[in-house]
């Protein structure tokens, strides 16, 4: 029996499951295989992108693993030259027909771009393909608070998910309460990064508490926050021990010191100015 991490119900009813894995930089046959082994060991949360320039292996990987379509939650993002309602719908379709599939899971923005001042086009196609059953849920990747404000305002949707770069370096408190105060699920990207996040003496000391590895104590960091991270690994030993976090717990005392290491967003890509 397979073991499978817990879900969480999402605004618009779709069931997210609460740690996934995220495919960037993996492409070719080393994606292909990086997911089916995922799958297989009981991931079923899969991230990609078009940037990634991995869907169609992603998808490789989701027919090679033999694990039901309906039973994988399958996210994807799409970047700024598709940012407009009509977009949107575009960039959609030209994913689907890269992964090999008849519908999105998750389908996010990847960055605002601001600059371009047409994300909340793109949400508001975003809220069409919900609405046709083309995705099970919408959201955004890297957006900031004021971005996420103007998609609620313009729309009058609230994204599902936000997904952006949090570890227990980046904190992002504020992005985490703002998600939190308007029930969108925080999804974190590069969990386990930077590096020496996992060598860090504070991280070190729990996980030895614990009888864990820094990776696992790290996650179970994110899971106990109520985030949904999305670590990237291609060994199939190293997806096994990021998948293990659900049974066991930190104390809040570990929390706090972990929540305490927090260097603020100086490292962190400045979406007002970075995007793709």
């Amino acid at each position: 029996m397979t073991n499978l991490a817990p879900t969480i119900t999402l605004a618009h009813g779709a069931e997210l499951p609460a740690l996934g894995l995220g495919t960037w930089p993996l492409t070719g046959a080393e994606a292909a295989a990086a997911v089916r082994s995922a799958l297989q060991a009981g991931y079923r949360l899969i991230d990609t992108a078009e940037n990634y320039g991995n869907e169609d292996a992603v998808g490789q990987g989701l027919r090679d693993s033999g694990v039901p379509r309906e039973e994988v939650f399958l996210t994807t993002k799409f970047n700024r030259k598709w940012h407009s309602v009509d977009g949107a719908r575009q960039a959609a379709e030209a994913s689907l027909r890269r992964l090999g599939v008849d519908y999105l899971d998750l389908l996010l923005i990847h960055w605002p771009n601001p600059d371009q001042g047409t994300y909340d086009d793109a949400f508001a196609g975003l809220v069409t393909l919900l609405e046709a059953g083309v995705v099970r849920a919408i959201g955004t990747s890297n957006f900031k608070p004021a971005h996420l404000q103007k998609v609620i305002d313009v729309t009058g949707v609230v994204p599902d998910v936000n997904q952006i770069n949090l570890n227990p370096y980046a904190t992002r408190n504020a992005s985490v309460a703002f998600d939190a105060g308007h029930g969108i699920v925080t999804e974190a990207w590069s969990p386990l990064k930077p590096a020496s996040l996992l060598s860090d003496q504070v991280v070190v000391a729990i996980a030895e508490a614990h009888g864990r590895t820094p990776a696992q104590t790290v996650l179970r960091w994110h899971v106990q926050h109520g985030y949904v991270p999305i670590p990237k690994s291609s060994a199939l030993a190293r997806q096994q021990e990021n998948l293990a976090v659900f049974d066991f717990e930190l104390a809040p005392d570990e929390l706090a010191a972990i929540d305490a290491l927090d260097r603020g967003e100086a490292h962190v890509e400045d979406s007002d100015t970075f995007g793709h």
